[in-house]
């Protein structure tokens, strides 16, 4: 189960010149690689989700990626590419000496990983894809399901917000709302490592990759499809989606019949988050995972 814990070493690592700052959790022989989703968010509500697995005898890395929480923000656009994450990622793995990893990808942080399993096989030893998608145009459809259960006249209302770029209406922000307690995280009183992430979000690279909000993509991220490339990956791969998920169980399936060997688990009563929703099913469920596909 979850629990807020201090890092045993804050690493700053050089990346092109900028400061990315990462943290290590125990010690052990294998390393669990924590890609957070966003993008914008710092790291915080994935890593405070998943530190305990020193627990189970790993060592755990996350860290702020460029843009957020305690590395660098530079205001620059054209940072803001899947392919400068990839190559981001991939610096950060050879600074901190982690050799092999099991790549954990969360939302956005399960495109990077499919991009830098892509890249970078060797590196691997496992890929664990979670609350995420392979192809963003087949996404959007399903955003389109989910935004319709709100009835005809609230979607017609959003898309005159959209198409007048008012995203900070009230009406629209409150329509946005309850999307995000149905999809994002269903708990009455969301857990403090997601307000502390949510509360320092860098809308610059969420914006410019994503769009205005989880529930319309606009950004340079919108056309991105892996799926005909994901028989590639040769790796072990776990799969989980929250049964309510804005990223959801049709998208997850899109993946598994892409990768036949995975293994794909539907975490009940959760949506985007299922590790501060439903911690009983989940944390088994990546243990077990984990356990199968030790190395030693």
């Amino acid at each position: 189960m979850w629990r807020e814990m201090e890092p045993d070493a804050r690493i700053e690592v050089d990346v092109d010149g900028r400061r990315v700052i990462a943290y290590s959790f125990g010690s052990g022989a294998e390393t669990i690689f924590c890609l957070n989703g966003g993008p914008g968010l710092p790291c915080d509500y994935l890593r405070e989700a998943h530190s305990c697995l020193v627990d189970q005898g790993y060592r755990v890395v996350a860290f702020d990626q460029l843009g957020t929480g305690a590395s660098d923000r530079p205001e620059d656009e054209a940072l803001w590419t899947i392919g400068r994450y990839v190559e981001e990622t991939e610096t950060v793995r050879k600074a901190l000496g982690l050799g092999k990893v099991h790549m954990l990808g969360h939302s956005w942080g399960g495109w990077l990983a499919i991009d830098y399993a892509l890249t970078y096989p060797e590196n691997l030893a496992t890929l664990i894809l979670e609350d995420t998608v392979a192809d963003m145009p087949h996404l959007v459809v399903e955003l389109e399901r989910l935004r319709a259960a709100l009835g005809s006249e609230t979607v017609a209302m959003m898309q005159k917000h959209e198409a007048e770029g008012s995203f900070d209406h009230p009406e629209y922000m409150a329509a946005v709302t309850i999307l995000n307690y149905r999809h994002v995280c269903r708990l009455p009183e969301w857990p403090a490592p997601v307000k502390r992430s949510l509360d320092d979000w860098n809308m610059g690279p969420y914006v410019t990759m994503q769009g205005p909000n989880e529930f319309l993509y606009t950004g340079n991220l919108k056309d991105w499809n892996r799926i005909p490339d994901l028989p590639k990956i040769k790796v072990p791969v776990l799969i989980t989606v929250g049964e309510h998920d804005e990223l959801t169980p049709a998208c997850a399936l899109r993946m598994k019949i892409a990768l036949p060997g995975a293994e794909l688990k539907v975490i009940r009563n959760a949506s985007h988050m299922p590790f501060y929703e439903n911690p009983e099913e989940y944390y088994p469920v990546l243990t077990g995972f984990l356990a199968r596909n030790r190395a030693s």
